[in-house]
């Protein structure tokens, strides 16, 4: 009996920082092969840059279409790294592709994001806002994914910044050895859960980056993340910034964190006692760049 997988979600499910030849292969392809002793079948449907809005019209179609037993929802992380950033809107888009998905007989993987901010090292103006919004994310997460019964994986607590060899040179993805962390934590949650699993992913061999792989990264690739975002982001993270300053200055910046953790608590609240979208409301299929992962192991390409 094939099992089939469907992987939603950013770069960081597209795989992003764990190149093969062609393209990324990433922790869910590495994950496919080991959710069954059966042959599974996988679809990477993930696309970086992709924000909540994208993965509920372009990505969970494609999905539902496929019907599969397990589903990973990981998004919300490029929400925060805009200035439209809507924490109820990017909840309730969270919440109707869970609904969704469970609807069709899916378990969703979920997980918490690492805070950006700090992995980047961003100073502490830049970076509380940042956190503050990650936080908010990472509550719904925690809640809806209780809530729909999804295996939740709490990444945010891996040792990312502990351990520099999981992260890879944009110090934003994971790093060969960190998908392959994430793979193996989400197959020890299921096991532990009692799914029938099949043989963990191996440890493969991987390549840390050396002591110039940032200021190359940055050289040659980082400029252009950071024109990108500076497009978007930057001037309103920098209202953000010279408001978390006054507040810093005044000693009240504990106020916007109580502020920002209650708008959370009380989102969560109404998603949780309320019906969210189902299926019905999910807009039709749109075409979608896949990869497919066949049960001899075969990298997907991305």
């Amino acid at each position: 009996m094939t099992v089939r997988f469907a992987a939603l979600g950013d770069s960081l499910t597209e795989g992003v920082g764990d190149p093969v030849p062609g393209g990324w292969r990433g922790w869910a392809a590495l994950l496919a092969p080991a959710l069954s002793p059966d042959p599974v079948e996988f679809r990477n449907l993930a696309d970086s840059g992709a924000l909540s809005r994208d993965l509920l019209v372009s990505q969970l179609p494609a999905a539902l279409a496929l019907r599969p037993r397990y589903a990973a929802v990981l998004v919300g992380g490029n929400d925060t790294l805009r200035s439209s950033f809507d924490l109820e809107s990017t909840a309730r888009r969270f919440a109707s592709a869970l609904s969704s998905l469970t609807a069709v007989g899916a378990l969703p993987l979920t997980a918490c994001l690492p805070d950006p901010g700090r992995l980047l090292g961003l100073p502490a103006p830049l970076a509380r806002p940042l956190a503050r919004r990650m936080r908010g994310v990472n509550t719904v997460v925690h809640a809806l994914s209780a809530h729909y019964g999804a295996a939740h994986l709490h990444l945010a607590d891996l040792p990312w910044t502990r351990q520099r060899e999981l992260l890879s040179v944009d110090r934003l993805h994971p790093s060969a050895a960190g998908h392959q962390l994430i793979a193996r934590e989400f197959h020890a949650l299921l096991a532990a859960a009692g799914h029938p699993v099949g043989t963990a992913p191996a440890h493969l061999p991987v390549t840390a980056p050396g002591p110039g792989a940032d200021l190359w990264w940055m050289a040659t690739r980082g400029t252009r993340w950071v024109a990108a975002r500076s497009t978007d982001l930057l001037p309103g993270l920098l209202t953000l910034a010279a408001m978390e300053t006054r507040h810093l200055l005044r000693g009240s910046a504990r106020h916007l964190d109580h502020t920002a953790a209650r708008t959370a608590t009380a989102i969560t609240a109404r998603l949780t006692a309320s019906p969210t979208p189902g299926p019905a409301s999910v807009p039709a299929p749109s075409p979608s760049p896949s990869r497919s992962h066949t049960p001899t192991g075969t990298p997907a390409n991305g």
